[in-house]
């Protein structure tokens, strides 16, 4: 049985992924962040870690405590969330916040696992999106952080090319999970919007989209099972793709970036 240890574990692609691999016969090892959600993935079974990305010590310890439990396999980087608002509006704590989870707790942790890896084999999956790939209005933070696991990840699979370690890129677009509500409180303790010279653009989208929510789906968007069916893929392949698009949009900003003018770009993203 192989063991591949999942991040961010609490709801959405981290759970769906984590049930899956189980379904699939791989030994689990989930990691969440609040007590609570650990207790709940420890009553379903789960082998379960705490891990706070942003906490370097945190890190060393879930790595340690996980390869104290015996060999890992994989390792999939989904944890992550998103500070809403426009770029301009972004305090440098904000930055510095959202960088400390999503991209620098993240390459932490992969380090800690690369040299068991080296030794082993194993596998890094890093769940990027399609806004590592083309950026949209109001997601500056989130982007530039995919932005940046992406070019990490590639530079790291290129360095990597001539050890047993592969390291693989998942992008997905609009996908049914709490990333949105759960992005609210960071919303409320970085964005002063009402000193925004954007007030009025926050009112009339960003604030309805955060705190009104359709129930209308987005028409594209797809279950967390579509990413988990990737990273099953990313794992058992026995020469797994660098990168797995999930959903449409992914794909039309994939093909945009190489066939469109960056003006044409800027359009398509003034629309999403």
């Amino acid at each position: 049985m192989k063991t591949v240890l999942i991040t961010g574990c609490s709801s959405g692609i981290g759970l769906d992924a984590a049930h899956h691999m189980r379904a699939r016969g791989w030994r689990v090892i989930a990691t969440c962040r609040k007590e609570a959600d650990i207790q709940a993935r420890r009553d379903e079974g789960f082998e379960t870690l705490h891990l706070e990305l942003a906490d370097e010590d945190s890190v060393a310890r879930c790595a340690r405590d996980a390869l104290a439990l015996g060999p890992v396999d994989a390792l999939v980087n989904n944890a992550a969330f998103a500070i809403p608002g426009a770029a301009e509006d972004l305090p440098r704590g904000a930055l510095r916040a959202i960088f400390e989870a999503n991209l620098f707790g993240t390459h932490d942790l992969t380090r800690h696992f690369l040299p068991h890896f080296r030794q082993h084999g194993g596998r890094v999956i890093n769940i990027s999106s399609v806004l590592g790939l083309a950026g949209i209005p109001w997601r500056g933070a989130y982007v530039a952080t995919k932005f940046a696991l992406e070019g990490l990840t590639d530079v790291l699979r290129v360095e990597m090319a001539d050890t047993p370690v592969r390291l693989v890129l998942i992008e997905p677009g609009p996908i049914g999970t709490r990333i949105r509500a759960n992005s609210i409180p960071h919303f409320e303790a970085w964005i002063d919007w009402q000193s925004s010279a954007r007030a009025d653009q926050y009112r009339q989208t960003l604030l309805k989209r955060l705190y009104e929510p359709s129930a209308k789906k987005d028409r594209f968007e797809l279950p967390p099972r579509a990413v988990s069916e990737k990273i099953a893929l990313a794992l058992e392949s026995a020469n797994p793709r660098p990168r797995y698009y999930v959903t449409t949009p992914t794909w039309i900003a994939g093909i945009g970036r190489r066939l469109l003018s960056t003006r044409a770009l800027d359009w398509f993203a003034r629309r999403s």
